[in-house]
């Protein structure tokens, strides 16, 4: 139990942070964005252990940073899928 209110509080941070960094208005609702962030969050600690730097001393900045930038191309993806759905 404790791991999956790790994993939404985790999502809903790198979430906010990856729609704060975005340009314009993101119309998408808090679920997602705590879905979004989550994989964003799990993606971008694989690829910095692919990278080596996801265990360091103090805090894994570079693992953060990682993690917001793949959390932002998943909300993008998101969002262009969502827009595309309702020109049809």
């Amino acid at each position: 139990m404790g791991e999956i209110i790790g994993i939404i509080i985790v999502g809903a941070i790198v979430g906010a942070l990856a729609r704060l960094f975005m340009k314009g208005e993101q119309p998408i609702g808090v679920l997602w964005t705590i879905i979004l962030g989550a994989l964003g969050a799990w993606v971008g600690t694989w690829i910095a252990s692919l990278l080596g730097v996801a265990d360091t001393n103090g805090i894994d900045w570079i693992e953060w940073i990682i993690s917001i930038l793949v959390a932002i191309g998943f909300i993008s993806v998101y969002l262009g899928i969502q827009g595309r759905s309702k020109r049809v």
